[in-house]
């Protein structure tokens, strides 16, 4: 009897491992992932789709908190400015289950937003990246604009540019770094599972993006749709990083 409960087969065995793939199926599931993306497949385009639309969202309130938010702390000296810097600068490393979790307690049904009833949707996902990014997004536009700052101070002063005046003019100047800051804030959302599962969920055709899909599907022994959507991730990580590069040369050329 002892014999039979210490075997995988036996009643007390625990959980068995999933089987791991030999190199033909990995073949095969790689020939099968590039299928998927040439034939554009509607499970496949849908969750890029959301994912992109979740991200990019996020990335366009983080843009309209943290840009500002990131210029006023470089120009402006008030109290407390030294601890919101620090503050800032903490958040970024963020743990994003961390904030998954705090974003569902806020939303949940006995949180003080349950109200809203967007739990599970793609607007809490929206939140939580939004969160995780905004931080990123605020700490590095300052470090861009306090650069600025030191170059251009005397010269906005002796124009009697009014304060919010000079906010104004150093983000449009630094319009271009500013873009990489946001570029790299979208590559942070994109790449973010942890937070978004949490508060997502993972439903098929409502909260699935494409971190989640891959951890999912990878779980499940589809590899042919987790790697085709790693493949479309890396592509669109690669996109990122060339874009921030080239907005980078485009700056260094035109202004020196």
């Amino acid at each position: 009897m002892f014999a039979y409960l210490s075997s995988p087969k036996g009643a007390g065995a625990g959980p068995r491992r999933p089987r791991e793939a030999d190199m033909s199926e990995l073949l095969y599931s790689f020939t099968d992932a590039v299928r998927l993306i040439a034939a554009l497949d509607p499970e496949l385009a849908g969750i890029i789709l959301l994912s992109l639309r979740v991200s990019m969202t996020a990335v366009l309130v983080s843009a309209a908190i943290g840009l500002p938010l990131g210029a006023a702390l470089a120009i402006g000296r008030f109290p407390g400015r030294q601890v919101i810097v620090v503050v800032l600068n903490a958040f970024m490393g963020l743990p994003p289950v961390v904030v998954g979790l705090v974003v569902y307690l806020l939303l949940s049904r006995a949180g003080p937003l349950g109200e809203l009833g967007i739990l599970f949707t793609p607007a809490a996902m929206i939140v939580a990246q939004t969160l995780l990014i905004t931080p990123i997004v605020a700490a590095l536009a300052r470090q861009v604009v306090e650069d600025a700052w030191r170059e251009y101070e005397e010269q906005l002063r002796s124009l009697g540019a009014r304060w919010h005046d000079a906010v104004a003019t150093l983000l449009w100047d630094t319009r271009y770094s500013l873009m990489t800051v946001l570029l790299a804030g979208f590559g942070r959302a994109a790449a973010e599972v942890g937070a978004v599962m949490i508060v997502g969920g993972n439903i098929a055709g409502v909260t699935r993006v494409m971190t989640t899909a891959i951890a999912l599907e990878t779980t499940k022994g589809d590899l042919p749709l987790a790697l085709a959507l790693g493949m479309v991730l890396i592509a669109l990580v690669l996109a990122i990083n060339v874009a921030a590069y080239s907005i980078r040369q485009f700056s260094v050329h035109r202004y020196g």
